[in-house]
């Protein structure tokens, strides 16, 4: 070849490379892999819902082979292969894959089992009702136009998109360098979202949020939690971890069956099936006797049947562990923006997309008014030519050509040439009367119709609520019930997760030892036995806490410092042996400062914790605190203030209170007081709270519970003596008075509880000796200030320590 013709270019490689891989890198991005911000669409998606409009393909009319669309789409629009066409145009139609179909297939267009559709040449398609409302006033200048690959056609660069496209059915797409996994949302919350940024443009994501909930997926599940929700709206990325939504149900001979009725986005049910029936003959899910898939057309259901042994609970979790019956959907919030890609957050979409919706409007409306002005134009040349019909007859009659009496109107009667052609082509059945009323009828019409978009385009509030009337138009005809259920985040996998939820009972010594065991251990005895050693403690220890509990259970540490600590019960090893002295409460809690005690144990889950409004703190003085229980929800591992303490003062108890109850105080020296908690207001965490009862010379409260009306209230000395009086027997007074007689004169009163009937007590002295009580065994007494029944018959130097009381549904 001759060099010197031009035709060969000498480059470096390197450079060459660079070039064309960066040319090749942004045509993937801008043109194949990533959606537009403004419609939410990748232009494969875009040029097949305008093919199909030019095909006549739209709802009500009848359906077209689904070939026919692929070949218009490539003959004009798309120059790549029809598989990826007729790939995009299935997944539009498949309502486990999107949320609201922008495609009405007809045939085999696939399955949630992985199972390929039918060939383009067998399916038909057309649009749906939704998909028509994406290419809505396309006619009306609203979006700009560019040439097709070859130059012969235009098609449109972006949809009007009067539905918010990019979140309601999400988008993914992997480009050079860079992704997108935008999940997709309900339509009705998406709209009140943009409707409150349309209110107030100054809106926070998190404001954002009391609107749009989440993702919510065609296939429904479970979305585990709002923190990946948060990270995603607020950084544009964030790990969404979805579960399948399953039942319990129960069978004959103690056996039970997992029912699966909804399983996470994007996951293929049949591989699903086929892991566990794996994972089951690999011993990993060890338990499975059966495995269905009972899906039909009315619903997913899988069922695993299980052996009369397994643990139900335990199986599922292990189930969400070892299958993707639980997934992570990572978002990724990338989406073009001027034609560059950009990582958005929920207000930046949500912003970008009511930016397009003002200029769609806006250029709707300028269409409409030039249109109108043009029809009002006409219309005041036809009027001119009715005020003035003899001589406009005479003028075109005297002409010889059209021609000529078109000038001949413009120059007698002052028209533009397009009034004196609207005159020259109207019929002569507008000359009566009645036409002339209904063209005077239509410029009245075309005249508020100007006035009226003049005054909308010259505001900009007034076009943003057209925007929201229209928004909240399509939310009535298309929006639905959200299907994917938010629900509190499941923490990662522990030891709590794989065991069973069952009673146990803590036992904890003064000098911070600790150990947990079965309730089994025990067995009742009758009243005054001896009982059976607990636990072994050291010389100078003993045992003062013994809370009832559950595996599954978190338990509250409040210190005699005034902090509070939490950890799982599972935390806490478990001892089957009645003497071992337990774990010091170091090994657990590390933070533990030097003198610093646990004087209080609380048993909390998560029901309780929804139900109740405040804890309710007693000290030692005599002092009480009613906090909210929100402040306590998130304790860190080094540990929170939980009250304010005096000097030498320390916490006795806290209680769980909702409001309306009535809290009642109980002293050492036999004192008492009851008062209703509404006489405390709720305060901040670290206060210090205000005095609940009087106390006299050297006397200090040992316990306090809440005085419910079907429970007696049972108050314990420390030689082993109970005394037990109905509630009804303690009047309400004032707080911070000095109470009433609770217990005969010259005993020690160490404990107070509530008890019914069918409970049972467990008692432990100092040194360890326990005992199991039935309250139906201690009478109850009229006289508040008796001395009791006795309930353990202890040695020579020992005392009570603590009393515990355990419910007959625990026990059971």
């Amino acid at each position: 070849m001759d060099w010197e013709e031009g035709k060969i270019i000498s480059a470096p490689l390197e450079e060459q490379m660079k070039t064309s891989y960066i040319d090749y890198a942004m045509s993937v991005i801008v043109a194949r892999a990533l959606p537009d911000v403004r419609d939410g669409l990748k232009p494969v998606h875009r040029r097949i819902l305008y093919a199909m409009q030019e095909a006549g393909m739209l709802p009500g009319k009848p359906y077209k082979k689904s070939a026919r669309i692929v070949g218009d789409v490539l003959g004009k629009y798309h120059p790549h292969g029809d598989t990826a066409v007729y790939e995009s145009a299935v997944r539009m139609a498949q309502d486990f894959s999107t949320r609201y179909l922008l495609v009405d297939g007809h045939g085999n267009f696939g399955s949630i089992d992985g199972d390929s559709p039918a060939a383009m040449r067998y399916t038909e398609m057309r649009m749906t009702k939704l998909a028509v409302e994406m290419l809505r006033d396309l006619d009306k200048d609203t979006v700009d136009f560019m040439p097709n690959y070859d130059g012969s056609l235009q098609e449109p660069v972006v949809l009007p998109s009067r539905i918010p496209n990019l979140l309601v059915n999400g988008s993914y797409g992997i480009a050079v360098g860079m992704a997108t996994n935008i999940p997709p949302h309900n339509l009705g919350e998406v709209v009140d979202g943009l409707c409150m940024m349309i209110d107030n443009p100054d809106v926070t994501i998190d404001q954002l949020m009391t609107k749009i909930k989440g993702p919510d997926f065609p296939t429904g599940g479970l979305i585990q939690g709002r923190d990946g929700i948060v990270k995603a709206y607020t950084k544009g990325r964030g790990g969404i971890v979805v579960r399948a939504k399953t039942h319990i149900e129960e069978m004959s001979h103690g056996k039970h069956r997992i029912v699966v009725t909804e399983i996470p986005y994007q996951v293929n049910k049949a591989r699903v099936i086929e892991s566990i029936a794996d994972l089951s003959r690999q011993k990993i899910l060890d338990g499975i006797t059966g495995l269905r898939d009972e899906s039909d057309r009315t619903g997913m259901r899988i069922s695993i049947e299980l052996r009369s042994d397994v643990n139900p609970q335990i199986m599922l979790n292990n189930l969400f562990k070892h299958t993707q019956l639980q997934t992570t959907f990572g978002a990724i919030m990338l989406a073009l923006v001027d034609g560059h890609p950009r990582e958005l957050n929920l207000k930046e979409i949500l912003y970008y997309y009511l930016k397009h919706q003002e200029e769609v409007v806006t250029r709707r409306s300028q269409f409409e008014l030039n249109k109108a002005k043009a029809k009002a134009h006409i219309l005041e040349g036809l009027l001119i030519a009715l005020d003035n019909i003899d001589a406009v007859i005479r003028t075109i009659r005297e002409s010889k050509t059209d021609a000529i009496a078109k000038v001949a109107l413009m120059d007698n009667f002052k028209l533009s040439e397009k009034q004196a052609i609207a005159i020259l082509d109207m019929r002569l059945r507008r000359l009566t009367g009645l036409e002339r009323e209904k063209i005077e009828e239509e410029y009245k019409e075309i005249q508020e119709r100007i006035a009226y978009l003049e005054d909308l385009l010259s505001s900009h509030d007034k076009i943003m609520g057209v925007v929201k009337e229209e928004l909240l138009e399509e939310k009535k005809k298309f929006g639905d019930a959200r299907r994917s259920q938010i629900v509190r985040a499941a923490d990662d996998f522990d030891v709590t997760d794989l065991v069973p939820d069952e009673p146990m009972v803590i036992i904890m010594t003064r000098q911070n030892y600790i150990k947990r065991m079965s309730v089994d251990t025990w067995h009742a005895q009758a009243r005054g036995g001896k009982g059976v050693i607990g636990i072994k403690t050291k010389e100078g220890d003993y045992v003062w806490k013994v809370l009832n509990t559950s595996t599954h259970h978190k338990v509250l540490f409040f210190t005699n410092t005034g902090r509070v600590y939490m950890r799982s019960a599972m935390d806490i090893p478990e001892s089957s042996n009645r003497n071992s002295k337990g774990s010091a409460l170091i090994n657990f809690i590390p933070s533990l400062t030097p003198g610093e005690k646990v004087t209080e144990l609380y048993d909390i889950d998560d029901s309780e914790v929804d139900i109740a409004k405040y804890l309710f703190m007693v000290t030692k003085f005599g002092y009480v605190k009613k906090t909210s229980v929100d402040e306590y929800r998130n304790i860190r591992q080094n540990g929170l203030i939980a009250i304010k303490l005096r000097e030498n003062d320390s916490l006795v108890t806290v209680l769980h209170v909702s409001g309306g109850e009535k809290i009642f105080l109980a002293t050492k020296k036999g004192m008492g007081i009851c008062f209703p908690e509404e006489e405390v207001r709720a305060m901040g965490r670290a206060t210090g709270g205000v005095r609940g009862i009087d106390l006299g010379r050297d006397d200090e409260v040992i316990g306090a519970v809440i005085a419910e009306p079907d429970r007696d209230i049972i108050t314990i000395s420390s030689d082993g003596q109970a005394k037990r009086n109905p509630v009804s027997s303690y009047r309400a007074q004032s707080r911070n008075g000095k109470g009433t007689r609770n217990f005969k004169r010259g005993y020690e009163v160490v404990a107070v509880i509530t008890a019914v009937d069918d409970d049972d007590l467990v008692g432990v002295s100092e040194k360890g000796v326990t005992i199991k009580v039935r309250v139906a065994d201690i009478s109850t007494k009229k006289s508040r200030g008796s001395q009791g029944v006795s309930i353990q018959n202890l040695e020579e130097g020992d005392r009570v320590a603590s009393i515990d009381v355990i419910p007959k549904d625990d026990e059971e």
